[in-house]
């Protein structure tokens, strides 16, 4: 009878210790495949910590672009105006959001420095430009590499400007004249005036003192200018 029983156990124990060996040789494979995906989280987070800090929105923003020139073409394509498609697809409550941000933003602050003052000119006066590129190709082309100019270019006799272009420049100049002519540099000073102050404090007090008593003193300043005051 006991050799029965041992004939019915051997089966059954080697049955439980193959499960285990199964279950460790899985649990195994588990942790060699979480030991790889860590590794490959490792690497990737080192290559994303090496990268500029605005890495995703110039990727974000070139997708956007290479998706607008793809829309594009197939406006294109089909005899369409892309501008127009684009603006199909956009709704009224995104349109009416863009319009009062574009009202509400204001590209002139006001003086601030000459040198911001210059840098909005040039900004003005670059967006009224309108080139004409397709003669600028045909110039380039004719002229070939004495086009590009070199320290031996003196720009004289190289090249003329059409007469169209040299009338505009003056147009230009007229206007930005005639805009200065609207304003006058601020004078520290009337020249005309009397000098009745030591300095530039004394002469903000008594115009101070002027304000808001001139009018009782009016009279006792004409005595005194007339030399009868008593």
């Amino acid at each position: 009878m006991s050799e029965k029983n041992n004939d019915e156990a051997g089966p059954s124990t080697s049955k439980s210790k193959f499960s285990r060996l199964q279950r460790l040789r899985d649990l195994e494979l588990k942790m060699n495949e979480a030991r790889k995906l860590n590794h490959q989280e490792v690497v990737e987070e080192d290559k994303r910590s090496k990268l500029p800090a605005n890495f995703e929105q110039k990727r974000k923003r070139v997708e956007w672009e290479e998706e607008q020139d793809k829309k594009r073409k197939e406006a294109e394509s089909a005899g369409e105006e892309f501008d127009r498609v684009k603006l199909l697809e956009v709704g009224a409550d995104e349109a009416e959001k863009w319009e009062r941000k574009k009202k509400k933003k204001n590209p002139d602050q006001g003086f601030s420095d000459y040198e911001a003052a210059t840098f909005r000119q040039y900004q003005r006066l670059t967006k009224e430009m309108k080139p004409d590129m397709n003669n600028y190709k045909q110039q380039r082309e004719k002229a070939g590499e004495e086009f590009y100019a070199t320290r031996d270019t003196l720009g004289l006799n190289q090249w003329k400007d059409k007469p169209e272009y040299v009338d505009r420049m003056v147009d230009d100049l007229e206007k930005q004249i005639k805009k200065r002519e609207k304003y006058s540099r601020r004078r520290t000073f009337d020249e005309d005036a009397d000098i009745d102050y030591i300095n530039e404090r004394n002469m903000k007090f008594n115009k101070k003192l002027e304000r808001f008593y001139g009018t009782y003193t009016a009279e006792i300043k004409q005595n005194l200018e007339r030399g009868t005051a008593v």
